[in-house]
C-alpha cells in the first residue's frame, strides 16, 4: 500500500481522511501538481513547483512549505513508493471551513502528496501515432491556474474517450488552445509551431522542455496564436505532457495527419527528448 502525506503525517494511503468540509472537497478550491520522477530522480522539479506557486498566488492562496521542505516531502513520497519510475501528485486547497463561497479568515491550508504508477508510454503509440479529436473549449478563461475543479476537462476528455480516442485538443472563437490535458504542437512545412502561452493555456513543463530542444538543434520554431483551420492542415501534430511525454498525433476526427504516420520532426524530436531525459537520469547537466 503507497505511502501518502497529509496534513504533517505520512500515512497508508487507505488511512487519509479528508474532513467533509474541506473546500477542496465542497468548491474544488485548490490547485495541484504532477512531477515525474525516472529511476527515483524527479525531472523538473523546480519548473513544477514553480508552476505550483504560480497557480497557489492565482487563487490567492499563500506557499505553506518552503522550496527545501517541498523538496524533503517529495524525497520521502519516493523513497517509499513502490515504483522507480513514477508521478508525485501534490495537491494543496484552501482548507476546511464552513460553506460559504467568501475565503473564511484563519483556515489551514489542506496539503496532500501521493505517488502514482507513472509507466512509459507504449512503443506501439510512439511508433505509430494516437487518433484525437476536437471540440469547442467549454473551460474557465484562468486555464493557466492548475486548479483541481476539472470538471470542464473531465467533460471534454470523456468525449474522446467515447470516441475511442487518445485526446480531445480545444479550440476556442477559432484558434487553437490545447488538449483536455495536454499541450499541442503542430509541424507546418517543416516549422514547429507552438500556441503563446496565455491564462487560456496551462504552461506546459513538456512544453517547456520541448522549445529548448528545438532551440538547441536549431529547429525552425514560432511561437504565434495557430488557428483550427491550420490544425486540420498540419503535417504533423503532437501532444505533450508529463505523463504521455511526447506522441504524434495521426488521425484527428477520423481523417489522416500528413500520410497518418509520425512524422520526422516528430521523429528527430522524440530522439531529442528520450537522450535528454536519460541525461537528467543520469544527473548530468541539461542541454
Amino acid at each position: 500500500m503507497p505511502t501518502v502525506y497529509l496534513n504533517g503525517q505520512f500515512l497508508p494511503l487507505e488511512a487519509a481522511r479528508v474532513p467533509v468540509m474541506d473546500r477542496g472537497f465542497l468548491f474544488g478550491d485548490g490547485v495541484y501538481e504532477v512531477i515525474p520522477v525516472y529511476d527515483r530522480r524527479p525531472f523538473r522539479q523546480e519548473d513544477h513547483l514553480a508552476r505550483l506557486r504560480a497557480s497557489l498566488d492565482g487563487i490567492r492562496l499563500g506557499d505553506p512549505h518552503s522550496a527545501a521542505e517541498w523538496t524533503a516531502l517529495i524525497e520521502r513520497i519516493v523513497a517509499d513508493a513502490p515504483w522507480d519510475d513514477l508521478g508525485v501528485y501534490l495537491q494543496v486547497t484552501r482548507g476546511p471551513g464552513p460553506r460559504d463561497h467568501a475565503f473564511p479568515r484563519d483556515i489551514r491550508p489542506t496539503v496532500f502528496l501521493m505517488p502514482l504508477e507513472l509507466p512509459a508510454p507504449p512503443p506501439a503509440l510512439i511508433e505509430h501515432g494516437v487518433a484525437a479529436i476536437t471540440a469547442e473549449d467549454t473551460r474557465w478563461s484562468r486555464c493557466d491556474i492548475k486548479a483541481t475543479s476539472l470538471l470542464a476537462n473531465v467533460l471534454l476528455r470523456q468525449l474522446s474517450v467515447d470516441a475511442g480516442c487518445a485526446e480531445t485538443l480545444l479550440i476556442r472563437d477559432g484558434q487553437l488552445m490545447e488538449g483536455s490535458a495536454s499541450s499541442v504542437f503542430l509541424v507546418r512545412d517543416g516549422v514547429l509551431l507552438a500556441p503563446p502561452k496565455t491564462p487560456l493555456i496551462l504552461p506546459g513543463i513538456t512544453y517547456d522542455v520541448v522549445l529548448e530542444l528545438a532551440a538547441a538543434a536549431h529547429m525552425p520554431t514560432a511561437i504565434r496564436a495557430l488557428s483550427a483551420a491550420e490544425l486540420r492542415d498540419a503535417d504533423e501534430v503532437w501532444i505533450t505532457s508529463s505523463t504521455k511525454e511526447i506522441l504524434a498525433v495521426t488521425r484527428l476526427d477520423g481523417k489522416p495527419v500528413g500520410n497518418g504516420e509520425p512524422g520526422p520532426i516528430y521523429r528527430r524530436m522524440i530522439a531529442l527528448y528520450q537522450t535528454y531525459k536519460h541525461t537528467v537520469m543520469r544527473g548530468k547537466a541539461a542541454p
